[in-house]
């Protein structure tokens, strides 16, 4: 389960490298303005959080029972939550694209590069909430192969389409920042169809059972609001966090931004284990067999911790090497490698954040989540960073101050998890 689910996470990372390197050689404020919508995405993640995390905690419980009729009904009563709440994000987003750039804080060609593509985006947002429900529950059920296929095929082409509509090639005009948003709606068109086929089928481990369960979907917003709540404020802290670096300049903020994406590779097994621990701590607290859920984390753990620390020596010893892909601006690239040294340290601790946070999701226990997540948070990245910026440390202070929280976070969970306590949550 987990290494098509690291896979896909892999490309989803190679897609945004894809079109922050092409974005990356209209400007570099252009640049500046996809990473930065990355981050109203954390945003759009929380309303999708409401449903996905509950949906696949059910899922995954109903699928270790048998009961794959009812997952299935689930997931049909969710797809219809998810686009009529989309719709709404859909609209608040065309029309309010440019204020959220200019809230940040962001240069004004920041702010205009940033409306125009951020607000194609949001006309797509049916399509990206679909999409999202449909690979979390698919992989609640234990299929993660198929969407790698889909993402594969959706990834090969907005790529093209990148290439087609940013530059303008085979007759199209170049579109420039626009181009790239175009590419990116139709491969999610590509995907929630493929998906759709997919779902059709009656041998696929989850399918569309046409049945509104008002019981079930009450269940899962139970499980989800929690983790909506943790992943709302979340965002709210990193935003503030992102507001802190970008008042240091365009260069700090794009080298952030660089260097985010980059640091993605090294999620690469620490997500795939995730969801794969995810999903089998739920099916086997649905089978009743909690020995075993217990130790899906923890072998899930382990595997990762070991892979994101290879990655991230990588991370460590060639950073201007990898940061040179995207921007040739040598503060940027100067910015951008002095982030990657210093989260190369903290990846082993991640790992622990990534899987441990993700089984006691599985498992329902969304408050534990909630609480650990909030409080380290804020009381260790975002108010001693905005200390630290007043008091006129450097961005290296920043970058500092974040991996310290995460070694102090991952330590929380590993501590929680190893408690069991979680293990007698009910749905």
């Amino acid at each position: 389960m987990a290494i098509p689910a690291a896979l896909k996470h892999l490309v989803d990372i190679l897609q945004i490298m894809i079109d922050m390197i092409m974005v990356g050689m209209v400007s570099v404020q252009a640049l500046a303005a996809v990473g930065m919508s990355m981050q109203f995405m954390m945003v759009v993640n929380v309303l999708m959080t409401l449903y996905v995390v509950g949906g696949n905690a059910l899922i995954s419980r109903f699928i270790g029972q048998g009961r794959k009729k009812r997952a299935s009904a689930l997931l049909y009563s969710l797809g219809i939550f998810a686009f009529i709440l989309s719709l709404f994000v859909a609209v608040g987003g065309y029309f309010g694209s440019e204020s959220l750039y200019a809230l940040m804080g962001a240069e004004p060609e920041v702010v205009h590069q940033g409306g125009l593509f951020f607000g194609i985006l949001a006309c797509g947002m049916p399509l990206i909430f679909l999409d999202t429900l449909f690979y979390n529950a698919l992989s609640a059920a234990g299929d993660t192969k198929s969407s790698l296929y889909i993402k594969l095929l959706a990834a090969a082409l907005n790529a093209f389409l990148n290439y087609v509509f940013i530059f303008g090639h085979f007759g199209f005009e170049a579109h420039g920042i626009e181009g790239a948003a175009y590419a990116t709606l139709i491969a999610y068109m590509f995907s929630v169809v493929a998906y759709l086929f997919l779902l059709k089928n009656p041998y696929s481990k989850l399918t569309f059972i046409p049945i509104i369960r008002i019981k079930d979907l009450i269940k899962a917003w139970h499980v989800g609001w929690s983790a909506a709540l943790e992943r709302g404020i979340s965002s709210l802290s990193f935003l503030l966090f992102v507001a802190i670096i970008a008042y240091y300049g365009t260069a700090e903020l794009a080298g952030y931004q660089v260097g985010l994406r980059i640091e993605g590779i090294a999620f690469m097994p620490g997500f795939g284990f995730a969801i794969a621990a995810m999903a089998l701590v739920g099916q086997n607290l649905g089978a009743n067999n909690k020995e075993r859920a217990f130790a899906m984390g923890v072998i899930s753990g382990r595997v990762a911790y070991v892979f994101m620390g290879f990655v991230g020596a990588c991370l460590i010893f060639f950073p201007e090497f990898l940061v040179s892909f995207f921007t040739k601006d040598a503060q940027t690239i100067q910015v951008a490698s002095t982030y990657l040294i210093l989260v190369g340290l903290a990846q082993i601790p991640l790992a622990l954040v990534f899987v441990y946070s993700a089984a006691l999701r599985g498992a329902g226990a969304t408050k534990i989540t909630l609480y650990v997540s909030v409080a380290s948070l804020w009381i260790f990245r975002v108010i001693p960073s905005y200390i630290a910026y007043n008091m006129g440390f450097g961005i290296i202070a920043i970058f500092v101050i974040m991996n310290v929280e995460t070694l102090i976070k991952g330590v929380i969970f590993w501590y929680i998890y190893q408690k069991r306590r979680w293990l007698d949550t009910e749905i």
